[in-house]
């Protein structure tokens, strides 16, 4: 009697390879993996795009790390080509609901469609402007200090600078010459009777006074 061949067993699509570390237990594995970006970029990946049918989950991540390194190596082709295309797929939106705004019956089906117009307009021109940044960047900031000497060396950026010295040395010289302008300037007063113990005191002989 033959025996049936068992079929095998089809595998998850939708299941996820995760490595624990021989030092971790299975759950932080588990966290780990479930936060690598290209894990969570997969999973939005399959939620949105059916058209080619049930793609494994493992085979999309595997291709976004794979474009992940790429980039991390300076390979920026495939970011040039993906914000291209982009790019021209937002100016067929554009024209779309253009054409869609101006076939309008009503004036609020032509507002609407006119907004959502100008909007992929205007993010097909940040793609664009994204797009050109990538393959023209711009020159850094302005340095405003140099500094260089051979071995190591030490920068201390204190407000006691030539320009802060000259502007307190300029201040305490004025306050030299217009120190004698703050004195009392007026005529001397004479003593007062109601105060006869601050009286003027007379010319003292001194040899008449001599025996005292």
């Amino acid at each position: 009697m033959a025996s049936k061949r068992k079929t095998a067993k089809k595998p998850n699509s939708n299941q996820i390879n995760v490595y624990v570390q021989p030092d971790e237990n299975q759950g932080m594995g588990l966290a780990r993996g479930v936060l690598r970006p290209s894990v969570q970029a997969a999973v939005t990946l399959k939620a949105y795009d059916n058209a080619f049918g049930d793609i494994e989950l493992n085979c999309l991540i595997d291709s976004l790390v794979e474009q992940t390194k790429a980039s991390n190596d300076g390979d920026m082709s495939r970011a040039e080509a993906m914000l291209t295309t982009q790019a021209h797929t937002l100016d067929a939106i554009f024209n779309n609901l253009a054409s869609r705004a101006i076939k309008a019956e009503y004036m609020n089906n032509l507002d609407i469609y006119l907004k959502l117009a100008l909007r992929a307009q205007s993010q097909c021109r940040a793609t664009w402007e994204a797009l050109s940044a990538i393959k023209n960047p711009p020159i850094m900031g302005y340095v405003g200090q140099a500094n260089i000497a051979q071995g190591p060396q030490q920068v201390n950026n204190t407000p006691d600078t030539p320009r802060a010295r000259k502007n307190q040395n300029q201040q305490n010289k004025q306050l030299e010459q217009k120190d004698g302008e703050r004195l009392d300037t007026r005529a001397t007063g004479t003593t007062g009777e109601a105060d006869p113990a601050m009286a003027a005191l007379g010319e003292i002989d001194g040899a008449e006074n001599q025996s005292r």
